[in-house]
């Protein structure tokens, strides 16, 4: 867990750590957001069906693509981390 102590101090990366919390909370608003957009939809097929349908087909392709999106963006962030230790490590290396 992260220690008040460290947030003060730049001896370590506190992104890593709380990168999970981050990728849930959006996974989160990701899924409130299409279930808005599909109680939107149901609410439109009452006045226009095919509006309605295909606002439902697009909510379920936010969802499926705010996932994917939200899953490749936090990837990406570790990645560059994980870059950093590797470089870190054979730094290291070289010194001995």
């Amino acid at each position: 867990m992260i220690d008040f102590a460290e947030l003060l101090q730049w001896d370590r990366f506190i992104t890593p750590s709380i990168i999970r919390v981050f990728y849930w909370l959006c996974l989160a608003l990701t899924a409130l957001s299409g279930l808005s957009l599909i109680l939107t939809a149901l609410g439109m097929m009452a006045i226009n069906v095919v509006a309605g349908l295909l606002l439902l087909i697009a909510a379920m392709l936010f969802i499926l693509a705010g996932i994917i999106f939200v899953r490749i963006l936090c990837e990406l962030v570790m990645v560059v981390f994980r870059i950093n230790e590797h470089l870190a490590a054979l730094r290291e290396r070289e010194r001995i």
